[in-house]
């Protein structure tokens, strides 16, 4: 209808309310089919209420159209009137051509309310009526893959992808990208986000593009991607601690730590952008800025242990056991509790001269890490130390049974028996 194309070059234009105005005056002589197509547009436009009489209007002429529910359940949806929207749909039959819209706009629906399996039924519901239909093949994937069950979504969207009728505004390419990545079938994931990012420029396209490039250990491509979206979406946060991982695995560590520290300005909360540029620095021989960034991850999260376990490590390796003592302490005051801190505290304690608590932490721990070489041999030397040979002799030979490359505790163990 010429009127009704007249309507859209304004609005395409801009000139909304023109349109409008010619929509008001064409709706008083419109016929039905036409008054239908008004709806559309006020839809379109947000003018729900305005629609919404009109839908109910056509409604009260033509009780059985399928197409009226559909769109009045669409407008109630925009209302936030879900229940009302579901009742609506309802009432579509099977064989009604709206059958299959009313399907994919109930699973959304029951997917809002967290009603997943209602949902999934709907829409197999959907794919057995018309099992070449791509829309409901790609809404069959995206459903899986909302629920996390990848392996399932595949088929259906391979479907989707490869079918002649293309989906508008839908980028399934990326999509089964995300699937086969998620299910850890990386070169088939690499090959559909090929093709999905020079379909369109998707932040999370090119994030997962770059992860999966990372999986596969092509630090080159990972790098290429991960730096577009950067340049595309410097606001992406995820993209730093994984660039900068890249980086590191290319050995170009200056370049690492430029990353995170840009990645710093962007989200300064970010304790995991700390831990990396604390064991970064280790590895760039710079340990006090190393220990600094680590004292940021755990002031910003005390219960991120790898940046706990890691700065302890240091303090141990570097002996410094006052301060191992007091980042036990301080862990601890935020309930956070690890055999591990059991350990490091037991090794300060001893290191301090303090051997009573050190045995009593020791003993605390020592039923779980009877298969850890290291603290058996630590374990087995303080008892040495501590007078107990009999105990320290049990722990060596749990040690040697470990470990029985280990001469150094065979000759030990034989100087031990020589003196029983």
């Amino acid at each position: 209808m010429e009127a009704m194309k007249e309507v859209w070059k304004l609005i395409e234009a801009g000139e909304i309310e023109q349109g409008l105005r010619q929509l008001a005056e064409l709706e008083r002589k419109a016929d039905h089919q036409t008054k239908y197509e008004i709806a559309e547009v006020y839809h379109e436009l947000g003018h729900i209420e305005k629609a919404k009489t009109l839908i109910e209007e056509l409604l009260q002429l033509y009780p059985d159209e399928g197409s009226l529910y559909a769109l009045a359940a669409e407008l109630l949806i925009d209302l936030d009137e879900e229940d009302e929207a579901i009742e609506m749909l309802l009432e579509i039959e099977e064989d009604d051509e709206a059958f299959l819209q009313a399907q994919l706009l109930l699973a959304d629906l029951y997917q809002m309310q967290a009603l997943d399996e209602v949902a999934e039924q709907k829409l197999l519901t959907a794919a057995k009526k018309a099992p070449e239909e791509p829309i409901i093949s790609y809404a069959l994937g995206e459903l899986y893959i909302e629920r996390g069950d990848y392996q399932k979504s595949i088929p259906y969207l391979k479907k989707a992808v490869h079918s002649a009728d293309p989906i508008p505004d839908a980028n399934i390419e990326l999509k089964l990208a995300e699937a086969y990545s998620a299910s850890g079938q990386f070169e088939d994931a690499l090959a559909y986000y090929q093709i999905g990012v020079k379909k369109r420029l998707d932040p999370n396209g090119l994030f997962g593009y770059g992860f999966t490039a990372f999986q596969l250990g092509d630090m080159i491509v990972a790098i290429e991607q991960l730096e577009a979206l950067k340049t595309l979406d410097p606001d992406f946060s995820s993209v730093y601690p994984l660039l900068a991982k890249a980086y590191e695995a290319e050995g170009r560590l200056d370049e690492a730590q430029e990353t995170l520290e840009a990645g710093f300005k962007i989200d300064e909360h970010n304790d995991q952008l700390y831990l990396h540029a604390g064991k970064l620095c280790f590895k760039r021989q710079q340990p006090d800025d190393g220990e600094q960034f680590l004292r940021q991850a755990i002031a910003l999260n005390p219960g991120n242990i790898e940046a706990v376990q890691t700065l302890a490590a240091y303090l141990k390796h570097n002996e410094q056991f006052d301060e191992l003592l007091e980042l036990v302490t301080h862990i601890r005051s935020f309930g956070e509790e690890d055999t591990m801190f059991t350990w490091y505290e037991a090794t300060a304690l001893r290191e301090l001269d303090q051997y009573e608590e050190a045995a009593v932490r020791y003993a605390e721990i020592e039923g779980f890490h009877q298969d850890d070489p290291d603290f058996l041999e630590e374990y087995a030397g303080f008892l040495l130390e501590d007078g107990k040979r009999p105990e320290a002799k049990a722990y060596y030979k749990k040690l040697l049974q470990l470990q029985p490359e280990r001469s150094d505790i065979e000759e030990l163990l034989a100087d031990l028996e020589s003196f029983s």
